[in-house]
């Protein structure tokens, strides 16, 4: 994707906000406060002008407001410690990015600032940036009930007053690894950029009718509504413990509970993607997000949700066992993937390999040992470990067999679905740990059908087992330091500081 620069005013010939300049920090909290002050400043700007826009008409002057960025210079090649994968820079050099909603990323932003000054001994300087906010993410990030019109419904061209999202500033090509500099030439310092995440954030809420920050570090992806059912009954669960360390349940519509019996109302219109987030202090609780079928859906979501930086995702749900000596309810761990899902294919190239993380793959393998109560070689009667193909048709079955037949037996595959290679492939191109764990519910090549009667006796006694596998592998994730669960596997030649 080629960069275009934004176009860059005088600041005379536009009403602006008053900035603080740019000043240099060696505190990390100290930096993101005051990345905070910057982007308050200019998204309270950006909504009381459009405000006056809408009661008075077009504003005398053009209005615009920037994000605030974080910039760190080295000239040093002064090697750091080999064993983290992130938090430092490779080369000396003039580094940036952009930031949005700082006090939702405060966390994130204040640990990767404070791992970047310690290795390098040099401070971030933070200050505003030349990229534009547009005003649907300023609006969208305030209070005020202020929505913005559809093109044409004002009095004016809106894009001739106030800045709208651009397109070239929204993109992948920083975790695509396709050279992005930003138009000064500075090195990306962070996997997104500003308007890229706002987007993302816009979208969040969109799919899955929860604000972003509900969303937990440790993301379950299912396909399936059952899941979605066991997850509300072991929140309310935990929520009746007091030494769970759970706090709320939030529900698509923002609804929220911290009792185990008080009503979990649901919109009169559920969103695409309902999800729901089990909260726990630092975001550490879980979130769990029913993708629906389909390779585009989970695309659709990691795409998003990464923006978040999670600490992993999972995939749990339902799968067609693809070997005879395989039985419904059986569960595949799967150790590679073979991508026929074709989503990503511009993205990430299917001669990329997506390797299997120890650090996950340990951790499921530790919690279907746990909840099956079954240990070493005794789990092999319920579990395989494989590949599993991903592929984007749905009813492979009714056409010639012969050819994904081939490729499978070829592949070693154990399994089939239609979202695992996605939401992993999508795990290693943004840099987020990520595993798989299904469950067969059919066997298309032996006869076995998934047929109403076979499902409903098979969610009956698998679903909530199955789920509590992928919470219990989340909370042992959540017990590991971050340094250690986030593999070097995941890291190109040249990296982005942050994570």
């Amino acid at each position: 994707m080629t960069f275009r620069a934004p176009t860059v005013f005088d600041a005379s010939s536009f009403d602006s906000p008053d900035l603080p300049a740019p000043e240099a920090f060696t505190d990390p909290r100290a930096a993101v406060e005051r990345l905070c002050l910057l982007h308050d400043t200019s998204t309270a700007f950006l909504r009381d002008r459009f405000a006056a826009a809408l009661r008075h008409g077009r504003p005398e002057r053009r209005v615009r407001a920037v994000y605030p960025e974080i910039r760190f210079v080295t000239s040093s090649f002064q090697p750091v410690d080999s064993r983290l994968s992130f938090g430092h820079v490779a080369e000396p050099g003039i580094y940036s990015t952009t930031v949005t909603r700082p006090r939702l990323f405060a966390a994130y932003l204040e640990q990767q600032i404070g791992l970047l000054i310690r290795n390098h001994g040099v401070p971030v300087t933070i200050g505003p940036s030349s990229t534009p906010i547009p005003i649907h993410f300023a609006v969208g990030s305030g209070e005020g009930g202020l929505a913005v019109p559809q093109e044409g419904a004002m009095e004016f061209p809106l894009r001739d007053v106030f800045d709208v999202p651009d397109l070239s500033t929204m993109h992948d090509d920083i975790v695509n690894g396709d050279g992005f500099r930003y138009p000064d030439g500075s090195i990306p310092l962070a996997p997104f950029t500003a308007q890229r995440v706002d987007y993302s954030l816009a979208r969040l809420a969109h799919y899955t009718a929860t604000d972003p920050e509900h969303f937990q570090n440790h993301v379950l992806f299912t396909n399936y509504q059952f899941y979605v059912e066991e997850f509300e009954a072991y929140a309310r669960q935990q929520l009746g413990r007091a030494d769970s360390g759970y706090t709320a349940l939030v529900g698509p519509g923002n609804a929220v509970i911290e009792t185990p019996d008080a009503p979990l109302p649901l919109p009169a219109k559920l969103p695409q993607m309902p999800t729901y987030h089990l909260k726990r202090e630092g975001a550490q609780g879980i979130t769990l997000v029913n993708i629906g079928v389909g390779p585009s859906n989970a695309k659709t979501a990691t795409d998003h949700i990464a923006v978040l930086r999670p600490h992993a995702w999972l995939m749990v749900g339902h799968c067609a066992g693809l070997r005879n000596s395989q039985r419904l309810g059986d569960f595949v761990l799967a150790h590679a993937y073979l991508r026929e899902d074709h989503v990503l294919d511009d993205d990430l190239p299917v001669w990329v390999p997506i390797p299997a993380l120890a650090e996950i793959q340990i951790a499921l393998q530790r919690a279907v040992a746990e909840v099956t109560a079954l240990e070493e070689y005794d789990l092999k009667r319920i579990m395989r470990t494989g590949t599993v193909a991903t592929i984007d048709n749905r009813n492979w079955e009714l056409r010639d067999q012969s050819g994904p037949v081939a490729r499978l037996s070829q592949s070693r595959a154990i399994a089939l679905d239609m979202e695992s290679a996605t939401i992993a492939a999508n795990g290693f191109r943004f840099r987020v740990p990520y595993g798989t764990l299904l469950c067969v519910s059919d066997k298309p090549l032996h006869g076995e059908l998934k047929l109403p009667g076979m499902a409903s006796e098979f969610y009956r006694t698998q679903v909530a087992r199955h789920l509590l596998i992928g919470i219990r592998a989340m909370e042992f994730l959540r017990e590991m330091p971050l340094e250690r669960l986030h593999s070097r596997k995941l890291r190109s030649f040249t990296e982005t500081a942050f994570l």
